[in-house]
């Protein structure tokens, strides 16, 4: 069976990270990432003479919801090709939508396919250190505004995306440091290729 597979979490969690090495083990899968749009994102700041921040009502009203849309569409064209793609990118609203979450499980089954989230757990002040030490300018109006930020930013874990009948729908990845990561890198592996 056909497999998309959402790596998930706040920002600067290390979603990145922990979907590339797993696109590197897993066998016949397309790695997208939801960050290759801002290129195009940044343009369209350009052009309508807006300052580039992705945390303002420009952003939420004229791209956010677009850069999902157009990354899962790819996602549905690449699985008419290959049986597991993964994409990379926080789906902080949808992954909280239950009618969002219905009609993405509804549109896999219709071409045969399953859906896994993997939720990426960071705790907050470790999310903050990384952010600083990645130093790109998609985070500048986050540190610069810390507390403003995080104050609509939920890193609890999504719990009602898990189906206890299922062991392979919903998956926490643990990442608090490299121990955590090299134990859950293994446990989800085993999972999706059993």
């Amino acid at each position: 069976m056909k497999r998309l597979i959402l790596v998930t979490s706040p920002p600067a969690c290390g979603k990145t990270y922990v979907s590339k090495q797993l696109a590197k083990y897993l066998k016949h899968v397309v790695y997208l990432d939801k960050d290759t749009l801002i290129v195009l994102s940044k343009q369209i700041f350009a052009v309508a003479h807006q300052e580039y921040n992705r945390s303002s009502d420009f952003f939420e009203t004229n791209i956010r919801n677009y850069e999902y849309m157009t990354i899962v569409d790819m996602a549905f064209e690449a699985l008419e090709y290959d049986d597991t793609v993964l994409i990379n990118a926080p789906f902080s609203r949808e992954i909280r939508d239950e009618a969002y979450m219905g009609a993405l499980r509804e549109r896999l089954k219709k071409i045969n396919a399953k859906l896994t989230v993997i939720w990426v757990q960071t705790d907050v002040e470790i999310a903050k250190q990384r952010m600083f030490k990645r130093n790109s300018d998609r985070d500048r109006w986050k540190l610069d505004h810390w507390d403003e930020y995080i104050a609509g930013v939920n890193f609890g874990i999504p719990q009602d995306l898990d189906n206890p009948a299922l062991d392979d729908d919903f998956l926490i990845f643990k990442n608090n440091s490299d121990e955590e990561f090299n134990t859950s890198m293994k446990a989800i592996l085993d999972i999706i290729e059993a």
